[in-house]
């Protein structure tokens, strides 16, 4: 079908954004397409234009791009919309870390994910009025409980996607396999997924990694201190594996249980060298590394003697998002890791679920494949738990009640007592980050005082 107008929601990731850049000028079924790239931030947004216009002019590509501060224009009559957008940026995200921290919440408490939800339903719906019949392609955290939101509460088609798979050929090279020999299916939801299928040469290979752990781990884990992103075949992975019979792939590992993150020790014990990618050493090296990139994305495009194309070259990124396009306007079919309703793709979960797994994309849409029951130690230890703290979150995000948030902090392993817990939960809802979520919420007949 050829060109398509594309809207994209937190254009000024430049980080992101760059990347997307390079996506769209480099697939030749979508030569002629519009991009508006909308930020609320002026100066982030005019800075990746710049910055798209001069790889244009380079590449010599029919691309065009425009920009804008309206969340209204980006979204009018538009046939993809993607939202990158985090509120506030990682500085309010660290705010309210802090905030959780000062009051007993080691690495913070789920508000952020809710504040984010409920914007991605804004998106949507905003959707559902300018551009009813747009795919909306959903980039940024928390993707489980926001894509699930989305599809509850408006008509808007989502899909959801993440980088955070594929981690069978981290298990491969550490193993001593040849990765082009290795398959790999991995389901259950975003930063929840687990490894169905493993195969080498066309067999099961879970033996291999079986044989690994008992010869080789404890060598290998001896003064393990892996890049601060590495944890899948760090010791909290295999123990994951140990418990379940499933090895958690990519993002995975770095949940699992509240007893791998107790403190920056337990961190540590589970994740080497600084305590993984989590740790309050870890985060400050993403979140330095990210502003270095997003820095020289800067430098460059404020320097006309630099040429983009040698500083980022024109070749796919690997990301998803326009594999998917592609695959969904112009029938360049394609097998993609998807996050969708569940409509009885994984048994035992509700159809109107998000959950992660591979599909076939064409024009005829995003079809799941179809995984049947997964063993139920592992749905009932590590899915359906996740499963009721993505609700708690989802339905904050559709209906706040601030009875659902207090359960959710009496849930949590870090609270010590009801008082201790209606405190937080009292504190919370003075934030100015949450006002307009205050503003909706449903209150209890017995206020927290009078109990």
């Amino acid at each position: 079908m050829g060109p398509i107008k594309l809207g994209v929601i937190g254009a000024g990731s430049a980080e992101f954004s760059a990347g997307m850049v390079r996506d769209i000028c480099t697939t030749p079924s979508l030569a002629g397409s519009s991009v508006v790239l909308m930020d609320i931030d002026e100066g982030r947004a005019q800075t990746m234009h710049r910055f798209a216009q001069r790889y244009v002019h380079e590449l010599g590509s029919s691309v065009s791009f425009e920009w804008t501060t309206e969340r209204e224009v980006a979204l009018r009559d538009a046939d993809f919309v993607i939202n990158t957008a985090q509120v506030g940026g990682h500085s309010q995200v660290e705010r309210i870390r802090a905030w959780c921290e000062d009051r007993g919440y080691y690495r913070g408490f789920r508000l952020s994910a809710i504040i984010q939800s409920r914007f991605m339903v804004s998106v949507a719906r905003d959707m559902e009025r300018l551009c009813p019949k747009a795919w909306l392609i959903q980039a940024s955290n928390p993707v489980f409980e926001g894509c699930t939101a989305m599809t509850r509460a408006t008509s808007i088609k989502v899909c959801g996607l993440c980088h955070g798979h594929g981690g069978e050929y981290a298990i491969a090279r550490v193993l001593g396999l040849d990765g082009s020999k290795v398959k790999g299916v991995s389901v259950g939801f975003n930063h929840e997924i687990w490894l169905t299928q493993f195969e080498y040469e066309g067999r099961n290979a879970y033996p291999l990694l079986d044989e690994w752990i008992e010869t080789k781990s404890t060598e290998y884990w001896r003064g393990y201190r892996p890049h601060y992103g590495e944890n899948q075949m760090s010791p909290a992975a295999i123990e994951l594996y140990k418990l379940t019979g499933l090895m958690p792939i990519g993002d995975t590992p770095r949940n699992g249980g509240w007893w791998l993150h107790q403190h920056l020790e337990t961190k540590r014990r589970w994740y080497g060298g600084d305590g993984g990618f989590d740790s309050e050493i870890g985060w400050a090296q993403y979140l330095e590394n990210t502003n270095g990139r997003v820095d020289a994305i800067h430098r460059a495009v404020g320097d006309p003697s630099v040429k983009l194309t040698d500083l980022y070259p024109p070749k796919p990124t690997g990301e998803q998002h326009f594999p998917l396009i592609d695959a969904l306007w112009n029938d360049n079919e394609t097998v993609l890791q998807v996050n969708v309703p569940n409509n009885g793709a994984i048994k035992g979960i509700p159809d109107d679920v998000v959950v992660e797994l591979p599909a076939v994309c064409s024009h005829r849409g995003i079809q799941p494949i179809q995984v049947g029951k997964l063993p139920d130690v592992l749905t009932l230890n590590q899915l359906y738990p996740r499963l009721l703290r993505a609700e708690q979150t989802v339905a904050m995000a559709l209906h706040p009640d601030e009875r659902v948030l207090l359960q959710m902090v009496l849930d949590d392993h870090r609270t010590k007592s009801w008082d201790h817990a209606v405190s937080f939960t009292r504190d919370a809802l003075a934030l100015p980050e949450i006002a307009e979520l205050v503003a909706e919420m449903t209150r209890p007949t017995h206020p927290f005082a009078a109990r």
